[in-house]
């Protein structure tokens, strides 16, 4: 799924886009989480994106800009048939220290098992608090997401061998955490399958 919405996302955008990264709990093989893909596309530039914004609105996507995070452009997708929500967009324009954050968090849980179990549990205990709120459910992970994330960042770069530590038996887009066309050039440590 991951692999297949980062395609459409490439043949709709051409060269403003350079990197599609699966983000995301879906990211983690092995942990329970929401059916919804979150996607972080690496774009050129801000403003090429944001001209091309009605090309990404054309795949079915609601586009909010910002929403609330400076240098980001968020965008939602509901599943046509259960109207529930099936894709997250977080763009990032190339250079945005926020990129080496999103991908610190999952790459780190994707090395360290132990502590993938910990955010599962962690997971399970905000759902078991508030199970019918979305923000509050986000609100009390927060702290430990936020104390891990630091740890990952700490560890420098993003683990070389992200693939590597994949669980056997994970589906396809699980093994794919970042998609790239060729002719970009993201850090080599990103480790991108070309299409």
């Amino acid at each position: 799924m991951a692999r297949s919405e980062s395609e459409r996302l490439h043949e709709a955008l051409g060269d403003v886009i350079m990197t599609v990264h699966h983000v995301g709990s879906t990211s983690i093989p092995g942990i329970m989480a929401k059916p919804i893909i979150d996607l972080l596309p690496e774009v050129r530039d801000l403003g090429s994106l944001d001209l091309s914004m009605p090309r990404v609105e054309s795949l079915g996507y609601d586009c909010l800009g910002e929403f609330g995070l400076s240098g980001r452009r968020y965008c939602r997708r509901d599943d046509p048939i259960t109207r529930k929500r099936a894709y997250q967009l977080h763009f990032y324009a190339h250079g945005s220290p926020e990129i080496d954050r999103h991908l610190a968090f999952p790459d780190y849980l994707r090395a360290h098992r132990a502590i993938a179990e910990e955010y599962q549990a962690e997971k399970i205990r905000a759902a078991t608090l508030h199970p019918d709120n979305t923000h509050e459910y986000n609100d009390a992970k927060n702290d430990w997401i936020k104390r891990v994330e630091r740890d990952a960042l700490r560890c420098g770069k993003p683990i070389a061998d992200r693939f590597d530590d994949v669980t056997l038996g994970s589906k396809p887009e699980e093994l794919l955490p970042v998609i790239t066309r060729s002719g970009a050039s993201p850090p080599a440590w990103r480790r991108p399958v070309e299409l």
